[in-house]
């Protein structure tokens, strides 16, 4: 694959990003990994993704507003630059394209 490679967390976090959009901040993403994947994130590894994400330019984040439910404090929110969203595409590409190289006969399973 060319250009920024990512991993499959990054992966993952990209697109639970694109899948929340405008809510998309550390312990929502974190819950909606959970929710999505079954998968358990602490937020510390989250917000490590988000930033290392952002550093790589595939995410942007700005603050929102304040709310009262943080007790009047803002939250960050993360959304798809152009470039995550090309990573995402040739991430799915890549995949796609390996998975219909599979001879059928390989993905046949006889049940004992």
């Amino acid at each position: 694959m060319k250009g920024t490679y990512i991993g499959e967390l990054e992966e993952l976090v990209l697109l639970i990003v694109g899948v929340l959009y405008k809510d998309a901040y550390g312990v929502a993403v974190m819950d909606e990994i959970e929710k999505q994947t079954g998968r358990s994130l602490n937020i510390s590894g989250v917000h490590a993704v988000l930033t290392r994400l952002e550093e790589k330019n595939l995410l942007v984040s700005k603050m929102s507003d304040p709310t009262g439910e943080r007790g009047g404090r803002r939250k960050r929110i993360f959304s798809l630059t152009a470039a995550g969203k090309h990573a995402l595409e040739e991430t799915n590409e890549m995949r796609n394209q390996l998975f219909n190289q599979i001879p059928n006969v390989a993905l046949q399973f006889k049940l004992v």
